[in-house]
């Protein structure tokens, strides 16, 4: 039912397709805005202890 040879594919699924064919730039934008947002350095816990350390209680 569920196998590779569906060839069912959504309508959401051709404007999707048909939206990134004519804007190529689009996936490049899409790249960019995910590394802005999540991709990120991972966190040094001994550095981050001490910076919330040294931070004064308002």
């Amino acid at each position: 039912m569920f196998g590779k040879d569906n060839c069912y594919v959504s309508e959401y699924t051709h404007f999707i397709e048909d939206v990134l064919a004519k804007n190529p730039e689009l996936k490049q934008g899409q790249i960019d805005g995910r590394a802005l947002l999540w991709d990120k350095e991972p966190i040094n816990l001994d550095e981050r202890s001490r910076m919330d350390a040294s931070t004064v209680n308002k």
